[in-house]
């Protein structure tokens, strides 16, 4: 998403907790003649996250575009899962976007301009058995990108989510580089395969686009049809 935002004009500050990835995705910017800085954050810790703000506008002056894209959850029934392990994926999927929104919010106000992408998941609008945690977060995205879509319209400031299924990426490829379990998988997706991370771009592009200016408080689902079954 970072590289695709990056083809088309962006200027992208890559940020995470892991220092290495974030390098390598600012170095395949760069060596497109596009720009790009890595900014390390841990998005549990408020003062990461508005360090990372300070950050991002002394180095471009502007954010325009927002991706709240951290997420995760462990796959256990919920009788098994202590406290902790709750209120982790809550944290990490619900209040890390509270966090960052919070801290870039007023920027985009005092201009009066943004676009906010959220990353939900079909599990946001389906349920599955022993992803309750993570099912119940990814649903809360979906509200909290409606609640504050309205929230922020007068200020010109637009809010959106995605709800990805199946996508391969370096996390989920302990399960997809099964045979066993790929095969069970893809038979539920109507499509008949995995989604790929570059088919995520097209849609945030799109999303910090001009050509989404009407569009505001919505999920763009891309599930190879899952949810439509």
């Amino acid at each position: 998403m970072a590289v695709t935002l990056a083809e088309a004009g962006a200027q992208v500050a890559a940020v995470a907790r892991s220092e290495k990835a974030i390098e390598e995705t600012a170095e395949i910017i760069k060596a497109h003649e596009g720009r790009a800085i890595a900014v390390p954050c841990d998005v549990h810790d408020t003062k990461s996250v508005t360090a990372m703000v300070e950050r991002v506008l002394a180095e471009f002056g502007q954010i325009d575009v927002l991706v709240n894209n951290a997420g995760g959850g462990d796959m256990k029934p919920i009788i098994e899962m202590n406290e902790d392990e709750w209120l982790r994926i809550v944290d990490l999927n619900v209040n890390s976007i509270f966090r960052i929104c919070k801290a870039v919010g007023p920027h985009m106000i005092k201009r009066r301009r943004g676009k906010v992408i959220n990353m939900s998941s079909m599990y946001g609008l389906v349920g599955e058995k022993n992803v309750t945690a993570y099912c119940a977060s990814k649903g809360a995205i979906i509200q909290l990108t409606r609640a504050l879509a309205l929230e922020w319209a007068e200020y010109n400031i637009t809010v959106n989510a995605l709800a990805p299924g199946y996508i391969y990426t370096e996390r989920t490829s302990r399960v997809f580089d099964n045979p066993e379990l790929r095969d069970a998988l893809t038979r539920r997706v109507p499509l008949g395969r995995i989604g790929q991370p570059v088919e995520l771009g097209p849609l945030v592009v799109y999303l910090a686009s001009d050509a989404s200016d009407f569009m505001t408080g919505s999920v763009l689902v891309i599930d190879g049809g899952q949810t439509a079954a």
